[in-house]
C-alpha cells in the first residue's frame, strides 16, 4: 500500500493513504543502515501490521522531487504566503524575505491576501501594483465571506502546499475553508496523534483530498536573511531582468553605479520603488554580514 508521510514524532510516521485512513508505522531498520530518515511529504510504501489499529511499516520511501531543509519536508511543490489586506497592514520587508527564501528552495509562490471584505480597491491596486511583475501568482479572498475560495481550492489542486504568514492575518481560518467538510476529520486524525507521549510542534501535511495537501506552517515575525552572497541577490527579483542590459556594467548592483537601467526603469515607475528599497535593505544587510566574517 502506498501512502504519504503527514507527521512524524519520536520514531513514528503517521501515513495517509488514498481513502482517508492513517496509518502509525515505523520505519523499517534498512534506513538507520543505510542513514536515510523519513520526512513529512514522503511518499512510501506501507506493509500493514495491525489492520483494525491502523498500525504497518514503512518498508520504501519513493524518490523525492525536492526536499526543503528549514522546514525538513520533502516533496513540496508550491508555497502560500497569507497576508491581510489590512489589520494588520501588509508588512512588504517581510513578504519579500519570505519570497526570496522561497526561491532559493525552487519553489513557485502564490501571494494570497485575505479580508478584502474589510479593504478597499484602493489597497488592492496598490498591492497589486508591488508585485504585478514579481513572478507570483496573487490572489485576493474573504475568509468571512468564503470569497475567492473556489480559485484558491483550484491552485491548490493535486499538489503539496506551505502555507504560511504572519499571526492575525487570518491563516487558520483559511485552512479551515479549504477543508470544509474534512475539517472534522482531520481534528480526529490530530486528536489521535496528539494522544501519543510526544507532542511536540512538527511539520505536519493536512489532507485536503486523496492528491491534494497543505502544510501548515508556524506564524511568523521575522526571518533571518538568506545564505547567498549580496550579488546574487538581484536574481530573486524577475522584474529587474529586462531592464539590466541597459546597465553600462555587467556586474551592475543597481544602488550606485551610473548607468543603470534598474534604477532608470524605477524612475520610470516600470519597477515598484517597494521591491527596490526592500532589495537595497536587504544588499546593505548581506554587505554587513560579509564584513562581520572577515
Amino acid at each position: 500500500m502506498q501512502g504519504k508521510i503527514i507527521k512524524g514524532i519520536a520514531g513514528f510516521y503517521y501515513v495517509h493513504v488514498p481513502g482517508g485512513a492513517v496509518y502509525e508505522c515505523k520505519a523499517k531498520g534498512i534506513f538507520r543502515k543505510e542513514k536515510i530518515k523519513p520526512l513529512v511529504g514522503d511518499d512510501v510504501e506501507i506493509a500493514i501490521t495491525h489492520a483494525g489499529d491502523c498500525e504497518g511499516n514503512i518498508t520504501a520511501i519513493l524518490p523525492r522531487k525536492s526536499e526543503l531543509i528549514r522546514p525538513a519536508v520533502a516533496n513540496i511543490d508550491q508555497a502560500l504566503l497569507i497576508f491581510a489586506m489590512t489589520k494588520p497592514e501588509p508588512n512588504y520587508n517581510l513578504l519579500d524575505r519570505f519570497l526570496i527564501m522561497m526561491r532559493q528552495q525552487g519553489l513557485e509562490c502564490i501571494l494570497c491576501f485575505n479580508k478584502q471584505d474589510i479593504s478597499d480597491r484602493m489597497r488592492r491596486e496598490q498591492i497589486e501594483k508591488v508585485y504585478q511583475n514579481s513572478g507570483c501568482r496573487i490572489l485576493f479572498v474573504s475568509a468571512v465571506q468564503q470569497d475567492g475560495i473556489g480559485l484558491l481550492t483550484e491552485m491548490l489542486c493535486a499538489r503539496t502546499t506551505a502555507v504560511a504568514g504572519p499571526s492575525g492575518v487570518g491563516k487558520s481560518s483559511l485552512v479551515n475553508c479549504l477543508l470544509g467538510d474534512k475539517k472534522m476529520e482531520t481534528g480526529e486524525i490530530s486528536g489521535k496523534i496528539a494522544r501519543g507521549k510526544h507532542t511536540t510542534r512538527h511539520s505536519e501535511l493536512i489532507a485536503v483530498s486523496d492528491d491534494t495537501y497543505i502544510m501548515d506552517t508556524p506564524g511568523f515575525s521575522s526571518l533571518s536573511l538568506f545564505d547567498m552572497e549580496k550579488e546574487e541577490l538581484k536574481s530573486y527579483y524577475p522584474e529587474f531582468e529586462p531592464y539590466e542590459a541597459n546597465c553600462k556594467f555587467m556586474t551592475c548592483a543597481h544602488i550606485h553605479e551610473p548607468v543603470c537601467g534598474v534604477r532608470e526603469a524605477l524612475e520610470e515607475g516600470h519597477i515598484s520603488r517597494v521591491r527596490y528599497d526592500n532589495y537595497v535593505s536587504f544588499y546593505e544587510e548581506l554587505k554587513e554580514k560579509e564584513k562581520r566574517k572577515y
